[in-house]
């Protein structure tokens, strides 16, 4: 039989089971808690007694085995080790990933910061170095509990699940599903013309919001989508123009990523099929997630033939895209 997923996990997430879990496993709490931007987890910032505040991160129960979050703190240890600027969890009672009030919980150090000026090509260049670090550590070994991003994962199988939701407009789903197999298909040609690629641990979510900039540099937040995929994965989130404008900025980043590692010019014909994964993969995970109390106010739009509509017109212009030139 099926074990039936529980729909509302955080239900019994009140300040009071909060504080207690975060006593229970070793950190004194002084009251302060501030709920944070997160959808897929739950993520407070804390108040520590005799301390600077923390940031505590409950993990979505069945989404990730505790194997798989393991080896996303183990990553972020690697690259901390290697003094690369990302924000590692702390350990207590001697571990990163505890366990209290039916819930598991990693507690990181808070970090300020406000988003990267992407439009700076410094700024670009600067990302640009610490991307070929992190995925030059990311390349030493592969994820063995972890996922990859890939045609499948997030293209046929997140096809294949919002099909079976309630959620495409029935006038719409006809002309949905010919896109977006179409568009399948062009992820399939950018492939082949890509050819072999290497497959490392990534970030995964690399957009300006997982990225807290200061003067002294970035700050690389939220590993919780790390996966193993082609380093363009984590590039072409750092891409904001269209057209020349991208292309100038991707060659901005180059500069500073072949500084540290260097970069197979195969995978920029990865760039646009890997926007468009995501733009299908996002769609079903907001799907996926519906029954959770928190995502039809987050997400009022999902459920409209407005936002159906629109997703079909932005497939289409992926589809053009993946046949242009790539990013040269």
């Amino acid at each position: 039989m099926t074990q039936a997923v529980n729909t509302t996990p955080f239900a019994s997430l009140t300040p009071d089971a909060l504080l207690d879990a975060l006593e229970a496993i070793g950190l004194p709490c002084d009251g302060g808690v501030m709920a944070l931007n997160s959808y897929e987890n739950r993520v407070y910032q804390v108040g520590v007694e005799d301390g600077p505040p923390v940031i505590a991160k409950f993990y979505r129960p069945e989404r990730w085995t505790d194997a798989a979050i393991e080896e996303e703190h183990a990553f972020l240890l690697e690259l901390e080790e290697r003094e690369i600027p990302v924000v590692a969890p702390m350990r207590l009672q001697g571990k990163t990933l505890n366990e209290a009030g039916g819930f598991r919980i990693a507690v990181f150090p808070r970090r300020g910061g406000r988003a990267p000026e992407l439009e700076d090509e410094e700024v670009l260049r600067w990302m640009g170095r610490f991307m070929a670090r992190i995925h030059a550590v990311g390349a030493l070994k592969p994820f063995e509990s972890r996922p990859s991003i890939d045609p499948v994962s997030y293209g046929s199988q997140a096809r294949d699940l919002l099909l079976q939701t309630p959620f495409i407009p029935m006038e719409l789903e006809t002309s949905w599903k010919s896109v977006v197999d179409q568009a399948l298909e062009g992820v399939a040609r950018c492939y082949d013309r890509a050819g072999p690629v290497e497959m490392l641990r990534v970030h995964g979510d690399c957009h300006g919001g997982n990225v807290l900039w200061t003067p002294e540099g970035p700050h690389f937040v939220d590993f919780d989508d790390a996966r193993m995929a082609p380093a363009m994965q984590d590039l072409w989130m750092l891409l904001t123009g269209e057209g020349d404008l991208q292309r100038r900025q991707f060659e901005v980043v180059m500069e500073g990523y072949r500084q540290f590692r260097d970069f197979n010019p195969a995978e920029k014909h990865l760039a646009e099929a890997l926007r468009t994964l995501r733009l299908i993969h996002y769609a079903a995970w907001i799907a996926q997630r519906w029954e959770d109390p928190a995502f039809p106010h987050a997400f009022s739009w999902f459920d409209s033939p407005r936002y159906w509509q629109d997703h079909i017109l932005n497939l289409r212009e992926q589809i053009a895209l993946m046949d242009e030139p790539p990013l040269v």
